[in-house]
C-alpha cells in the first residue's frame, strides 16, 4: 500500500480573522472574501489560502508560527504604484497660500517655492543624507498603513547628475527597508529654467536614459504628456528611447487638457496611463484593448480641487484595468492607501470591493508585478496587512483609521502595533 504523500508544511499561520480577503484574479466577487479565513505561509510565499478546515487537510500547521489577527482582516499588502517618494522639504507655503487665494504670480514675488521647478530648487539644495532621511520617514509612514510595495519616480531633478542621484537614493532606500521601492526614471517632468527645450529633450535621450538603464538605476521611463510640459511628439521620442535600452513605458497625460496622450499610450502598449483626467470614452476603450492599466488618484484630484475629477468610473465600466495610487509627492502629501480607497468610493463611485482591488491587484498590474505580488494566492510573496476592522467594507467607512496592525513582507513581521 502507498504512503500517502506528505502535507507541505506551513512555517507561519495567519488566524484568527474576520476575513481573509484574496483579492485573487478570478475571484467573482472581486476580494476573495473568505469569512473566518486563515493564510498559511511557507518562507516568503504564500502555501495555503482557505477556511480552517480546508487549510487542515492541505498543509501540515505542527511547529507553524502563529501570526494572530484579532478578529480583523487580512488582505495583500497596498501596491502604490504611482509616488515621488524622494524631494525635499514641502511646499506647504504654496498649498495654504493657494487656500488663501493667492495667485501663483504673488506666490512668486513672496519666494516661495511653487510646482515642480520649485522642488527641484529645493532637491539641488538638499545634501543626499536629507532626501533619504526624509523620504524614508515617508516609506515608514506608508509600511504603517499597509503599503508593502512602492513606486517611486524621479522627475525633481531636471538635469542628468540631479535624476541619478534621486534614482540612487531610491535604490538606497530599497537595499535598506522593508517596503519594496520599484524606481521610475521621470526626467520628462518639468523642462528646467534656463535650457533650451531642445537642449534639455536631447539630454535625456541621449544622456540621461542610456546612464539609467546602463546602471540599472530604474525598471520604468515615463513622462508628462500634456499641455504645457511635453508635447506627442515629444513624449513619443522620450519613451521610444527608454524602449530601446530596455525600460519599460510609464505616462502622466491628459490630466488637465486632451493633446493625445492617452492614444500615444494605447500605440506603444505602455504599461500604465496616469491621471486620465480628460480621457474620451474611445481613449479609455483602446487603452483597455492595448492591455494598459489606468492609474487614478482621488487625493490629488482633491489635493488640487480638480474641476475636471479622472472618469474613474467610466474606466471600470468599459472594462479597464485600474490601479488606485496616493500621488505621494509635495502637491499631494499623502502616506495612507485606505484613504485612497475612501476618497474613490464617495468621490469616484467605486464600490468597497473594487477600490480595494485596486489599491492591491490593481496595483501590482500597472508595475507589471501582478504574476508575483497584489493578490494572496499560492505561490506568490507573502506581503500582507492585518488591519483592525471587522470587515473590508470599513476601510471605505471608516475615516482617519490608517494603520494597519500587523504587516508582513516577504513572510516577514515587519511592523507591528494595535490601531489607535
Amino acid at each position: 500500500m502507498n504512503k500517502p504523500a506528505a502535507l507541505p508544511r506551513a512555517s507561519v499561520l495567519i488566524t484568527g480573522a474576520a476575513q481573509v480577503l484574496t483579492c485573487a484574479a478570478d475571484a467573482p466577487d472581486l476580494v476573495g472574501c473568505i469569512p473566518g479565513g486563515e493564510v498559511a505561509l511557507a518562507g516568503d510565499t504564500v502555501l495555503a489560502v482557505g477556511s480552517p478546515h480546508e487549510l487542515r487537510q492541505r498543509v501540515a500547521l505542527d511547529g507553524a508560527r502563529v501570526v494572530p489577527a484579532h478578529g480583523g482582516i487580512v488582505l495583500p499588502g497596498f501596491v502604490d504604484s504611482h509616488t515621488h517618494l524622494v524631494f525635499a522639504g514641502s511646499r506647504v507655503a504654496e498649498y495654504s497660500g493657494r487656500l488663501r487665494g493667492e495667485s501663483a504670480a504673488a506666490l512668486a514675488a513672496r519666494g516661495v517655492p511653487s510646482g515642480i521647478r520649485g522642488t527641484a530648487r529645493l532637491v539641488r539644495e538638499a545634501g543626499r543624507r536629507q532626501l533619504e532621511d526624509e523620504a524614508r520617514e515617508r516609506l515608514a509612514h506608508m509600511l504603517a498603513c499597509g503599503t508593502t510595495t512602492v513606486e517611486a519616480k524621479s522627475g525633481y531633478g531636471l538635469s542628468t547628475a540631479q535624476e541619478i542621484r534621486i534614482l540612487e537614493v531610491q535604490a538606497a532606500l530599497a537595499a535598506s527597508q522593508p517596503v519594496r521601492v520599484v524606481s521610475t526614471l521621470l526626467a520628462a517632468h518639468e523642462f528646467p529654467e534656463g535650457v533650451p527645450r531642445e537642449e534639455y529633450l536631447r539630454e535625456i535621450v541621449e544622456d540621461i536614459i542610456p546612464v539609467v538603464a546602463r546602471q540599472r538605476l530604474a525598471v520604468f521611463n515615463d513622462v508628462y504628456c500634456d499641455e504645457g510640459y511635453y508635447t506627442v511628439t515629444e513624449s513619443r521620442r522620450v519613451l521610444e528611447a527608454g524602449l530601446q535600452h530596455g525600460l519599460k513605458a510609464k505616462i502622466h497625460t491628459d490630466a488637465y487638457s486632451h493633446i493625445g496622450g492617452a492614444a500615444l499610450a494605447a500605440e506603444l502598449r505602455v504599461v500604465s496611463a496616469d491621471h486620465l483626467n480628460h480621457a474620451s470614452d474611445r481613449d479609455l476603450a483602446a487603452l483597455r484593448d492595448a492591455g494598459v492599466t489606468g492609474v487614478v488618484m482621488p487625493a490629488l484630484d482633491f489635493a488640487v480641487a480638480h474641476p475636471k475629477p479622472t472618469p474613474a468610473r467610466r474606466m471600470l465600466d468599459l472594462g479597464l484595468a485600474v490601479a488606485l495610487a496616493t500621488d505621494m509627492c509635495p502637491g499631494c502629501w499623502l502616506e495612507a492607501m485606505s484613504f485612497v480607497i475612501q476618497l474613490a468610493c464617495r468621490h469616484y463611485a467605486f464600490r468597497p470591493e473594487e477600490a480595494l482591488r485596486a489599491a492591491t491587484l490593481g496595483g501590482a498590474r500597472a508595475l507589471d508585478l501582478h504574476e508575483r505580488i497584489g493578490s494572496l494566492e499560492p505561490g506568490k510573496q507573502a506581503d500582507i496587512a492585518i488591519f483592525d476592522l471587522p470587515s473590508y467594507e470599513d476601510l471605505a467607512y471608516r475615516f482617519g483609521r490608517a494603520r494597519a496592525r500587523t504587516v508582513l513582507r516577504a513572510g516577514e513581521v515587519v511592523h507591528e502595533g494595535a490601531a489607535p
